[in-house]
C-alpha cells in the first residue's frame, strides 16, 4: 500500500471523479426537489380526512419503507419496462438517469412524508383551531401558519435526508448510472489503484455532507432567531 501515490491518482483520476461528481450531484439535486414536493403532497394526503386519500398516502408510504432501494432501482429499470412493452408499449424504454432520478424521488418522497407528518402533527393543535375560529381557510391557515413552524421543527430531519439521499445515489450504480462510483471503478479497473481511488471518493463525500451540516445549523441558528 502506498501513501505516497495519493495526490498522483487523485491528478489521475479527477477527470473521471468529476465526471462521475457531476452526475451524482445532478440526479441528487433534481430527486430532491421533486421528493420534497412529493412528500408535502403526501403528508397531506395521509392527514387528509378523505380515506381513500389515506389510503392511497399510506399504502404508498408502505411500499417504499418496506423494500431496500437497490429492489426499487432493478424493479423500475428493469421490470417495469418488461411490463408495460409486453403490454401497452412495445417500444417502451428507460434510460438508466431517468430511472435512478425516479427511484430516488420515490425513496425519499416517502420518508419526507413522514418527516413532515411528524413536525405537522407536533404543532399545537390549538393554532389550527384558533385560526378557524377566525374565519381563516384550512388551507389557508396550514400555508401561513402550520406549514413554516413545521418546516422549522423538521429541518434537520429534512437535512439529514438529504444526506442519505446523496449518500444513497451511490446505489444506483448497480444499474449502471454513471456516477462517482461508476466512474471511480473505472478508473481502478484500469490502474488497480483501489486505495487511493476510494479514498478520494470517501474525501469528496465527507466534504459535501459536511457543508450540507453546516448550512443546517446555520440555518437552525437563523430560524431560531
Amino acid at each position: 500500500m502506498d501513501f505516497s501515490n495519493l495526490g498522483t491518482v487523485l491528478m489521475e483520476a479527477w477527470p473521471l471523479l468529476w465526471e462521475g461528481l457531476q452526475t451524482t450531484v445532478f440526479v441528487t439535486v433534481v430527486s430532491l426537489v421533486a421528493a420534497m414536493l412529493l412528500g408535502i403532497l403526501t403528508c397531506l394526503m395521509n392527514l387528509s380526512k378523505i380515506a381513500p386519500l389515506r389510503g392511497v398516502a399510506k399504502f404508498y408510504i408502505w411500499i417504499i419503507r418496506g423494500t431496500p432501494m437497490l429492489v426499487q432501482a432493478f424493479y423500475l429499470y428493469f421490470a417495469v419496462p418488461q411490463l408495460l412493452q409486453a403490454t401497452i408499449a412495445p417500444d417502451f424504454r428507460l434510460d438508466v438517469i431517468t430511472a435512478s432520478i425516479i427511484t430516488l424521488i420515490l425513496n425519499a418522497g416517502a420518508y419526507i412524508a413522514e418527516i413532515f407528518r411528524g413536525a405537522i402533527q407536533s404543532v399545537d393543535k390549538g393554532q389550527m383551531e384558533a385560526s378557524r375560529s377566525l374565519g381563516v381557510g384550512h388551507a389557508t391557515t396550514m400555508r401561513k401558519i402550520i406549514l413554516p413552524q413545521a418546516v422549522r421543527i423538521c429541518l434537520p430531519s429534512l437535512v439529514n435526508q438529504c444526506i442519505i439521499t446523496l449518500k444513497d445515489s451511490t446505489i444506483m450504480y448497480a444499474i449502471g448510472l454513471p456516477e462517482i462510483m461508476n466512474r471511480s471503478k473505472a478508473y481502478v479497473g484500469r490502474t488497480m489503484e483501489s486505495f487511493a481511488t476510494y479514498t478520494w471518493v470517501a474525501i469528496i463525500f465527507l466534504v459535501i455532507t459536511s457543508v450540507l451540516m453546516l448550512v443546517s445549523s446555520q440555518l437552525e441558528k437563523r430560524m431560531r432567531k
